[in-house]
């Protein structure tokens, strides 16, 4: 029996059930992984209420590993074996039976392999990646987008270093001040030596802006040096306030350094819209039914509220292209939203002629230019640079006539919940839709929509002049 690769088999222990007095013996073998959660160790012995007139059996169980493997026992693909003595003339059958399912239970839950001789269940390996608790990917759409600027690659190195900065910061009680105050003196001796070559990835025009950035960087109230120091006075609230300020100063430079695409797009998507660069829409709701939004925190009652979403050409041209131009046309003003399944998406647009039938693009993580018409293969480790793991996502539906594209006209905003998502924190359809761009302002709105409710108006308040239109192509 073959096993899969992706499980250990190393590894063979014995485990055996013993009764005083010992009479007939049974031995049944088991699969298992080497990485066996629990040990039976020598205990107490288990009593079983006696038969009329006959004294009770006693039974102990250890684990123990055998002295040296046999080949029968590897020829058989078992890596682990039980043996049960009973007194067989004391123990009724279902008392065995009860026994032995024990074990069986205990064998199973600690293996994702089958038994032999059953009907294999082996876990997928897309849920193995999905479960994994050491599965990274940003938890907010402004790390995310952060993350997708393509920069100059030393402004990456100390945006990296920050970053991590985040993680140590949660962990409770005793946090790690001088990993910390490490990393953040490597950002600082990369931003010192490298400061020529960090400009110099600025285009001419944003020179004198970036320099003042850099600065800001360096000696500013929230750059490093302050960060430092806070890191040293081990105040985790003023660390976590410089560590934002330095980090959205690093975005303002990587903006500068990446003004346009950093990839060609393929020949056979150049007569679509698309978008070079970030774009921000500015969303109007408002209730269908005519009642009000919750108040803000202090507030009166809203009819109407306004959501921000960041639209991203840099990992989604073509996508984000396409949104942009619908908005900036008004095909979104009066469109009806409706709630389903931890998402709020727009009608699907069949009474307007408008918008492309774009393929689904995403770029994965590590990745300089976005797959078309393809999904990702989260079971081998393929992560979106955009993840739709993120309250307030914004991607677009899939098309009614292939899932190889995206809707012309439908997209949503995707409510994440980590009770719906495997352990690592991945919503199940990670990779399957192209995301385009985070709801930034706005997003404790999003979970008040109810279906019937309306955009009044969508208008796209930066970014139009990076919409490339395919007359100007």
């Amino acid at each position: 029996m073959a096993f899969p690769s992706i499980i250990p088999t190393s590894g063979v222990h014995r485990l055996s059930l013993f009764s005083s007095p010992s009479s007939a013996r049974t031995t049944l073998y088991l699969l298992s992984s080497s990485n066996f959660p629990f040990r039976f160790n020598p205990i107490p012995h288990l009593h079983c209420p006696p038969a009329a007139g006959k004294r009770p059996a006693d039974y102990r169980v250890h684990c123990s590993p055998p002295a040296k493997p046999t080949s029968q026992d590897m020829d058989k693909g078992l890596p682990f074996c039980v043996e049960a003595g009973m007194p067989s003339s004391q123990l009724r059958n279902k008392n065995l039976e009860g026994l032995i399912a024990m074990v069986l239970m205990f064998a199973q839950l600690s293996s994702p392999l089958p038994f032999f001789g059953w009907e294999p269940f082996p876990t997928p390996p897309a849920n193995a990646v999905l479960y994994s608790p050491d599965t990274k990917v940003p938890r907010t759409g402004e790390l995310a987008l952060r993350k997708a600027i393509p920069a100059n690659a030393n402004m990456k190195a100390i945006q990296n270093s920050l970053e991590d900065l985040s993680y140590l910061l949660r962990i409770p009680q005793r946090k790690p001040y001088g990993t910390m105050e490490g990393n953040v003196k490597k950002a600082l001796k990369i931003a010192t030596e490298e400061k020529n070559s960090i400009l110099a990835s600025v285009p001419e025009e944003f020179r004198d802006k970036g320099s003042s950035l850099y600065a800001s960087l360096i000696d500013g109230k929230g750059g490093l040096q302050a960060l430092i120091k806070n890191i040293k006075d081990q105040d985790p609230d003023k660390v976590s306030v410089s560590l934002a300020s330095s980090l959205d100063t690093i975005a303002e430079i990587e903006l500068l350094q990446a003004p346009g695409l950093s990839f060609l797009l393929p020949e056979q998507y150049k007569d679509y819209p698309r978008l070079n660069g970030r774009g921000t829409v500015e969303f109007t709701i408002e209730k269908g039914d005519g009642s009000a939004f919750s108040p803000e925190a202090g507030g009166e009652s809203r009819k109407t509220v306004k959501i921000q979403v960041t639209v991203d050409g840099y990992s989604a041209p073509l996508t984000a292209g396409n949104f942009a131009k619908l908005v900036v046309d008004g095909a979104y003003d009066g469109a009806k939203l409706n709630t389903i399944n931890q998402a709020v998406i727009t009608d699907d647009g069949l009474d307007k002629n408008a918008g492309y039938s774009v393929p689904l693009e995403i770029m994965p993580s590590e990745q300089f230019e976005p797959l078309y018409r393809t999904k990702l293969s989260i079971q081998d480790g393929e992560l979106p640079v955009l993840p739709m793991s993120v309250y307030g996502a914004v991607a677009m539906a899939h098309s009614d006539v292939s899932e190889e594209y995206s809707a012309p006209y439908q997209f949503f905003f995707y409510l994440y919940d980590k009770r719906n998502s495997g352990l690592g924190g991945l919503s199940f359809d990670e990779g399957q839709f192209s995301v385009f761009g985070y709801a930034t302002s706005g997003r404790d709105i999003l979970s008040q929509i109810k279906t019937g409710d309306v955009i009044r108006s969508a208008k796209m308040v930066d970014g139009q002049d990076r919409l490339i239109l395919p007359t100007q192509s």
